[in-house]
């Protein structure tokens, strides 16, 4: 009977989930300990006197370690995935973990647990064999495949390291699918009907906001945005950066020092979060090393004071994914609550603001545990791959991808083959060509963002075309080709068709990106538009004035240039002189009237060149060779489009 069975799992920053379907619905599986959430902690025991390996345990008991030995201990690792040595610096400051010494710039971080050392997908692969051991022990039979929920804004290095982990585990990840879109699979199973759904998720360490369509039982995502280091770990974090100021200042106790009383103290700020979110006020009672006691009594109105930075983060992703949707909060027409920190009061009254929904006699939707949620979609989504049931073999999702993706063109804009929001799956082909006559080699680099300039975007890959026919500029035919599979992973491949010769590239992690960087990708477009777009104008008409300056010269050697007059000679030369003095400035104006009259002044050398040509295409030739040879000239692709060349 369980025999095939394919479960779905959120692995979570604070709380991770393994749920399956059961007959119409899902449900989440329980631990041994009969709790549904395994907490996404992570701790090694002492070393075995005979020197063996330390054991390594998972959720509650491991979260029992923390306050005894937080050096053996790791929690929040989602953080860390995918991500690079600079990256991470920020969130070490906030946590006991300490890197492994010889870690260098562009490695995977390893962090140092005792006397051993893990990558964070090493750690999520221990969250993750726990969980299947919990299905396992539920079915009594074994568990090889699994969706995995990440969060939308993951990018490609944080989504490879999932899949690293989940294998690492010995799972069969299907598909990784979004958090929010999990969220609105799971509701769907009770509201199948047309409409446009809010999925705000604000969980532990991620916020992601969906706008997602509903038709016909078809989920498709419409816009996607977040924030990928904003949740609930930053309100603890903030409660817990007070505590600290305050007993130092107060008791003279600096409890930085000492790792197990900061998570003492993180413990107390925790509870008191989660208090106060069914009660008025919450207090602080704990006892110094020094023997003195920190109490202080915090009501719900100061905590919406001291927590209203960090919730007004979300304000922004949620009126760009409006808007990149192309829809207003009055076209909403349910909003979907997920994560635990959505059961903040405030959190539920800035959602009420966002989306307008109490003026419409509206709530947000919290039938379902926030804690559960995104597992339940997960199953959903798993049901969906196996065929396993009626209830779901006619739902379909189609998820997007966050952030355009294209390659570097000649001078450095971005031509993009991807557009931001496309569905996924998706591929998509360009055509471009080599700008320097008897080229051989081409230099593709691949780029993720909003920006025109390949400079101000992600750089995902770059990879060679090598040992292209020598051709004059404009003649070869290079295809490039974009593959994004349904978990966001890019392939991307070249071919020049005339030659046949071909290379590709799976785009894999990078490290080096900051995550304000991937947030901001999109604001920053928009702020920099006007001037991007002058400066994309600018490198255009510098290059077509290089196009035309590099043919005229060319021209010379030909028998058309002898065949004008010296008058008509000189008049060219001189729009030359003009075009090169004036190419170099930022007038784009300037460029191209100074191009437009060098054209002009060459009218009669291109028909006399033109004249030339047909009389040699036709030379011995039948009509239909001669069209074919001269419409190949013609619709070759221009250089302007051309890749990065070497």
């Amino acid at each position: 009977m369980a025999e095939g069975r394919v479960v779905g799992i959120d692995l979570g920053t604070t709380n991770s989930l393994v749920a399956y379907m059961q007959g119409d619905a899902p449900v989440v599986i329980p631990g041994v300990d009969g709790s549904n959430l395994v907490p996404s902690v992570v701790a090694l025991d002492p070393m075995p006197a005979d020197g063996g390996r330390p054991t390594v345990t998972v959720g509650n008991s491991a979260r029992k370690v923390l306050i005894e030995r937080p050096e053996r201990v790791i929690y929040s690792v989602k953080r860390l995935m995918g991500r690079g040595l600079e990256e991470i610096q920020n969130e070490l400051k906030m946590f006991p973990f300490r890197l492994a010494d010889d870690v260098e710039a562009g490695e995977v971080p390893r962090i140092q647990l005792g006397e051993l050392r893990f990558t964070p997908p090493e750690i999520s692969a221990y969250i993750l064999r726990q969980l299947k051991r919990n299905a396992e022990r539920f079915f009594g039979a074994p568990v090889t495949q699994a969706v995995i929920t990440v969060p939308a804004y993951f990018n490609d290095a944080q989504r490879q390291a999932t899949k690293d982990a989940g294998r690492m585990a010995g799972l069969d990840v299907l598909r990784l699918v979004n958090e929010p879109t999990a969220a609105a699979l799971a509701y769907g199973l009770d509201r199948a009907k047309a409409g446009t759904i809010a999925v705000y998720d604000l969980g532990g360490g991620t916020f992601d906001i969906s706008i997602l369509k509903l038709r016909d039982g078809i989920f498709e995502v419409q816009s996607t945005n977040g924030d990928t280091h904003l949740g609930g770990d930053d309100v603890d974090n903030l409660l817990l950066a007070i505590a600290l100021d305050e007993i130092f200042s107060e008791h003279g106790v600096d409890l930085r020092t000492n790792p197990g009383a900061v998570q003492a103290l993180r413990k107390a700020a925790i509870e008191a979060k989660i208090s106060l979110s069914s009660e008025p006020s919450a207090s602080f009672d704990i006892e110094l090393p020094n023997g003195d006691r920190y109490q202080r009594e915090i009501p719900r109105n100061v905590f919406e004071l001291l927590i209203e930075p960090v919730l007004e983060r979300t304000e922004g992703p949620c009126k760009q994914a409006l808007a990149d949707a192309g829809v207003t909060p009055e076209e909403i027409d349910e909003v979907v609550l997920v994560g635990g920190s959505t059961r903040i009061p405030a959190v539920r009254k800035l959602v009420d603001d966002l989306f307008h929904l109490a003026a419409r006699g509206k709530k947000p939707h919290i039938e379902l545990n926030p804690d559960e949620v995104v597992a339940l979609g997960a199953a959903v989504q798993a049901d969906i791959l196996a065929g396993a049931s009626k209830s779901t073999e006619e739902m379909l999702l189609l998820d997007v991808t966050p952030l355009s993706l294209g390659i570097e063109a000649l001078g450095g804009t971005v031509a993009r083959i991807i557009q931001r929001n496309s569905t996924i799956p998706a591929s998509a082909t360009e055509h471009f060509t080599t700008g320097v006559d008897g080229q051989t080699n081409v230099a593709i680099h691949v780029v993720q963002g909003e920006r025109e300039l390949a400079a101000d975007c992600r750089s995902l890959a770059r990879f060679d075309l090598k040992g292209i026919p020598p051709m004059t500029a404009g003649m070869p035919r290079i295809e490039v080709r974009f593959l994004i599979d349904a978990d966001g992973i890019l392939q991307v491949s070249a071919r020049e068709q005339r030659s046949g010769l071909a290379n590709d590239v799976v785009v894999t992690p990078t490290y080096g990106l900051t995550d304000e960087q991937v947030e901001s990708m999109i604001l920053d477009s928009f702020d920099h538009a006007e001037e991007d777009f002058a400066k994309r104008l600018v490198i255009e008409a510098r290059l077509e004035a290089d196009s035309i300056l590099t043919k005229v010269d060319a021209s010379r050697q030909s028998p058309a240039w002898s065949a004008l007059s010296g008058e008509e000679q000189s008049a060219i030369a001189a729009a030359e002189r003009n075009l090169a003095e004036v190419k170099d400035g930022s007038d784009m104006n300037a460029i191209r009237n100074a191009t437009l009259a060098l054209d002009q002044a060459t009218h009669r050398l291109a028909e006399l060149m033109m004249d030339a040509a047909v009389s040699s295409a036709l030379r011995g030739k039948t009509m239909n060779a001669a069209g074919e040879q001269l419409n190949e000239s013609v619709t070759a692709p221009h250089p302007m489009a051309a890749a990065e060349f070497k």
